[in-house]
């Protein structure tokens, strides 16, 4: 008669298996991962080169504008009434609202800007999450743009990176899109790193949000804030990474085969030629958004 032990540990033994199998990449993710790794090398070299961190430049005041909208959605949902996002060139900015709940509004900065930056990752391992993530990206950006009010350093920004996922949606079929959006989303949660540790753990700077959440709190000093946030900060990195091992299991071939029938884009030979209309097509949307904010601060 067999032992009514041997079940769990077969299944057990089938889970892990499985779980194995799951994060196991192929050849395709392995390639991801290493283009991943190249980001993180790069971006850390040109953090603190003097001349070359330009290059970064403009995409540390995109991680700065998630910080903030972070702050401003959750300003949203604890009832606040958002007054105006900022963004200045000395890669700061502000949300200032009045209302809501500071114990979320005041952590959802780096929280939030981390979670966007785990979901870009995932995203990044597969091309038809990539435009998906360029649409809901697209709606951040006028949520953005809404809030910025005449903040024409925000409106720079946020035209910018749109023109880029316009120009690498149509660049060899959508697979250069998938890799800005994975460079979009390591540099945020690195951006989400760096600053936690720079600004409370490294040395306390007083107006920061761990400084804030900490006299709110009063139990504990905004570097044992800093260091938790720091901890989930880490585990929404690894997360996004698990996750796209785990959900994106598709060979180059497929992904290409899967994006063709979701806002299918020309191949690499005739992306240029249609590069007039989408440029034209994209004005267009431009002109449009900045008549309807023209019209809301007038």
């Amino acid at each position: 008669m067999p032992s009514v032990y041997a079940y769990p540990e077969r299944s057990f033994a089938v889970f892990a298996r499985d779980a194995r199998d799951s994060l196991t990449p192929n050849e395709t993710q392995r390639t991801t991962l290493i283009v991943a790794g190249c980001y993180i090398i790069a971006i850390a070299i040109l953090w603190h080169l003097p001349y070359l961190s330009a290059i970064i430049y403009p995409f540390k005041l995109l991680t700065v504008g998630f910080h903030e909208m972070s702050h401003a959605f959750a300003g949203v949902l604890t009832c606040a009434h958002i007054h105006s996002i900022e963004l200045d060139p000395d890669e700061g900015g502000a949300t200032r609202m009045s209302g809501g709940i500071p114990w979320i509004t005041l952590p959802a900065g780096y929280l939030g800007s981390s979670l966007i930056g785990a979901a870009l990752i995932t995203c990044g391992f597969n091309e038809t999450a990539s435009k998906v993530a360029s649409l809901a990206l697209a709606a951040f950006f006028l949520f953005t743009l809404w809030w910025a009010r005449r903040n024409w350093l925000t409106w720079i920004l946020i035209l910018g990176m749109s023109g880029l996922i316009v120009l690498f949606w149509f660049v060899a079929g959508g697979i250069a899109l998938r890799y800005f959006v994975l460079f979009i989303g390591v540099m945020s949660c690195m951006y989400v790193l760096w600053d936690v540790v720079d600004d409370t753990i490294a040395r306390k700077v007083n107006g920061s949000d761990a400084s804030s959440f900490a006299q709110i709190c009063g139990c504990c000093p905004s570097q044992v804030w800093g260091v938790i946030w720091l901890i989930q900060a880490f585990a929404f990195f690894a997360a996004g990474i698990i996750i796209g091992l785990v959900a994106f299991k598709q060979s180059s071939a497929q992904q290409a085969e899967d994006s063709r029938h979701f806002l299918p884009v020309p191949g690499s030979s005739g992306a240029l030629s249609l590069v007039p209309n989408a440029l034209s097509s994209t004005l267009l949307c431009v002109a449009t958004t900045v008549a309807v904010l023209s019209h809301r601060w007038m």
